[in-house]
């Protein structure tokens, strides 16, 4: 097994990499003067199974062309197989045509993948899971549930607590913690009027004298959390925290929900923290290196992957 790391979460990687102890391949990853990407490897792979450590996050372009050039030396390289691990898999919020002439950029995506030479997938938490159908290679999707529930019970336990949906399209996400949980399930009722605004009109369920448990794949610009926190605490909640597992939180996010009603933000570390992130008290980070890193061994094995999650 090689492991080799992209500079979009090196800290990941290595992470990864001391979980299997193993240690990342030597490798150079850095842009020419007019930002080309180059990649060398320094040590042979011919007849390797190897994993590029690559989540497209901001920026995205810059970080999936690295992918696709890290893809091609290796297949140049003659390595036995290529899996392309993407703890943020971005542009999978555009897996549909949202109106006429406009793009399904996940399926482009996924060719680009393809075509450059992968040979199967790992990622976590697909904004949609049929995304897994634009790919013509394997696909191994990972939950954060094995990570986040252990840590709610340890932290917060299950008395008077209420797992909520912030969106009707995340009911799957929210029952699985519900029934993990044993606790009871709520669902917000949004109406977004364009992209990036969300207005909230309802709340399904009774969440009153209950703490709350907003839970999502991604957090980006935070309005859906807070606008979900506020109507939850107006319904009767005593409290609400959220868990989610991709934090994007694009520019003015994180003070957006420091100043909101959440009193806690949990996120992963698919996307490599930014230095608001770090510093503030209201959001706290949790390692997906251990998840992965089994995945990878499992999938390095031929063994199952999905049993992880039973």
């Amino acid at each position: 097994m090689k492991l080799i790391a992209g500079n979009a979460n090196r800290p990941l990687a290595e992470a990864i990499a001391a979980y299997l102890r193993v240690d990342l391949t030597r490798a150079t990853v850095h842009r020419f003067a007019d930002m080309e990407v180059f990649v060398e490897i320094h040590e042979n792979v011919r007849g390797e199974d190897v994993f590029i450590i690559q989540p497209t996050s901001y920026p995205a372009n810059d970080n999936l062309m690295e992918l696709l050039v890290i893809i091609d030396a290796l297949k140049r390289a003659s390595a036995r197989r290529i899996t392309a691990v993407i703890p943020y898999f971005g542009y999978a919020r555009q897996d549909r045509k949202p109106g006429p002439r406009t793009p399904i950029s996940a399926k482009l995506v996924a060719n680009l993948i393809t075509t450059a030479g992968a040979s199967r997938v790992l990622t976590m938490e697909l904004h949609a899971g049929q995304i897994q159908g634009f790919f013509d290679i394997p696909v191994d999707n990972l939950f954060s549930t094995p990570l986040m529930v252990p840590d709610i019970l340890e932290r917060l336990g299950n008395d008077n607590l209420m797992i909520v949906s912030p969106d009707v399209g995340g009911v799957a996400r929210a029952r699985g913690f519900a029934k993990r949980l044993d606790v009871g399930l709520a669902i917000i009722d949004k109406r977004r009027e364009r992209a990036g605004v969300s207005e909230v009109m309802n709340v399904i369920g009774d969440v009153r004298g209950m703490r709350c448990i907003l839970v999502d794949d991604i957090v980006d610009s935070g309005g859906t959390l807070c606008n979900a926190a506020e109507a939850l605490l107006k319904a009767g909640a005593v409290s609400v925290q959220a868990y989610v597992t991709h934090g994007v939180l694009s520019a003015g996010a994180v003070a957006r929900i420091v100043a909101s009603s959440l009193d806690r933000l949990v996120i992963t570390d698919s996307i490599r923290p930014n230095e608001a992130v770090r510093v503030t008290d209201k959001i706290r980070v949790l390692s997906i290196a251990s998840l992965m890193g089994e995945a990878i061994q499992r999938i390095s094995s031929e063994s199952s992957v999905s049993s992880l999650f039973d």
